[in-house]
C-alpha cells in the first residue's frame, strides 16, 4: 500500500462540505417525525450515548444529535423491499446494463483515466471494474442518495428485525466521523441504508478503506471521483482482489439446477468442477480452469424458465464483499465487461 493513502485526515470535510462547525443537527425542529430518538426516552439510544461519551465525543453533542434524528418507516421499507431479494436474473440485469449507463462508463473512465491507470496500477483492480461498481451503485455520481444518513442508521439501528446491532455498529461509526469532522449529522445525505458518496460506502466502510487519492488532505467520496476511485481499488485490494484474475466462466446444465448442488452461495469458491460434472454442470471453458478448481456454481434464472449457467471465480466472490448478493456482483460482471468493449469500440 502506499504510504500516505490511508490517513485519517477528517477536519477538511469541513471546508469541502461547506458547512462550517455546527455542534446541532440539521432539520432539528422538522415535525415530519412519527418518533425522534431522544436519549431520555429510550433506553437503547442512552446506551449508545454512554458508549460514545466514553470513547470522548461530548454527551452534550450526542444528545443534540440523536434527538435530531426521525424513525422512518419509508427506510425499513425499502431495506425489505431491496431488488436482490425478488427479482430474477434477467429484471435485475435489465437496471442496470442499459446502454446509456454502459456509454457514461465508458466516458468516465475516459474523463478520469490516470487516476483509473493509477489505481490499476497501485492495486491490481481494472477500470472497468472500479467504474461498474461506481455505475450500479450511483451511475456515476448522478444519484448518491437523498435520505438523511442519520435518520436512515437511527432507523434501522434501532428498529431492524434482524441486522439492527449491525446498524447500529454504522450510526456510532458515523457519528463519530461527523464528530471529528465538525459536521452536523443531520446535513448529510445517502441512501435509505446509510451508504454515501460516489462508491456508497456505509460508515465503518469510509472509515476503513476510503483514500485521498488526489493527495488534496481530504477523503472526499462525495463530491471527488478521483477520491471515489482509489477507494473502490483499495477496497477490492484490501479484501483480496488478485491481480489478472478473471471473474466467472460460462457453463452449460440441465434446464432444472439440480438439487445436489448448492447454487448461489455468498461465499469462497466451495464447488468442485468434477462434483458439478456428476450433475450435469460443466465449465464452456475447461481449460480456462485448473482440474481441480473450486467455483461459485451460479444458476441465474430467466424470464423463461430457463436458467443460465455460471462459475464464479476468487474475483466474483470479493465483489461479494461490496454487496452480499450474486445478482449485484453479476451485474457488475457483466456491466465491467460491457464497458471494456465500448472502450475499446
Amino acid at each position: 500500500m502506499i504510504a500516505g493513502r490511508t490517513t485519517r485526515k477528517l477536519l477538511p470535510l469541513i471546508a469541502w462540505l461547506g458547512l462550517g462547525l455546527c455542534t446541532q443537527s440539521a432539520s432539528a425542529t422538522d415535525s415530519q417525525y412519527d418518533e425522534r430518538f431522544d436519549p431520555s426516552s429510550h433506553p437503547k439510544v442512552a446506551a449508545l450515548v454512554d458508549e460514545l461519551a466514553e470513547q470522548g465525543i461530548e454527551r452534550a453533542w450526542l444528545t443534540d444529535a440523536l434527538s435530531g434524528a426521525g424513525y422512518r418507516q419509508s427506510v425499513l421499507d425499502a431495506m425489505a423491499g431491496a431488488a436482490e431479494r425478488h427479482l430474477r436474473w434477467d429484471q435485475y440485469r435489465a437496471i442496470f446494463l442499459k446502454p446509456a449507463r454502459i456509454e457514461r462508463g465508458a466516458a468516465f473512465i475516459a474523463e478520469h483515466r490516470d487516476a483509473f491507470a493509477r489505481a490499476e496500477a497501485e492495486y491490481g483492480v481494472p477500470a472497468p471494474v472500479i467504474a461498474a461498481i461506481i455505475g450500479v451503485e450511483t451511475d456515476y455520481g448522478r444519484v448518491t442518495g437523498s435520505h438523511r444518513v442519520l435518520d436512515s442508521l437511527a432507523t434501522l439501528a434501532f428498529y431492524h428485525p434482524k441486522r439492527g446491532d449491525f446498524f447500529r455498529g454504522e450510526l456510532a461509526a458515523f457519528l463519530d466521523i461527523t464528530h471529528q469532522a465538525g459536521v452536523a449529522p443531520g446535513s448529510l445525505k445517502g441512501s435509505y441504508a446509510g451508504a454515501m458518496g460516489y462508491p456508497q460506502f456505509i460508515p465503518t466502510s469510509y472509515r476503513a478503506y476510503a483514500v485521498d487519492f488526489d493527495d488534496d488532505g481530504v477523503r472526499d467520496l462525495w463530491r471527488n471521483p478521483v477520491d471515489a476511485i482509489g477507494s473502490v481499488a483499495n477496497y477490492f485490494a484490501e479484501h483480496g482482489w488478485r491481480p489478472e484474475g478473471e471473474l466467472y466462466v460460462e457453463a452449460s446444465g440441465p434446464q432444472t439446477p439440480p438439487e445436489t448442488i448448492d447454487f448461489n452461495q455468498i461465499r469462497p469458491p466451495y464447488a468442485r468442477l468434477s462434483t458439478l460434472a456428476e450433475a450435469g454442470v460443466e465449465a464452456e471453458s475447461p481449460d480456462r480452469l485448473a482440474t481441480n478448481a473450486e467455483v461459485i456454481p451460479l444458476a441465474l434464472d430467466l424470464a423463461d424458465g430457463a436458467y443460465r449457467y455460471r462459475l464464479g471465480l476468487h474475483n466474483f466472490y470479493v465483489i461479494t464483499r461490496y454487496n452480499h448478493s450474486h445478482l449485484y456482483a453479476m451485474a457488475v460482471s457483466e456491466l465491467a465487461e460491457a464497458i471494456s468493449r465500448e472502450e475499446s469500440a
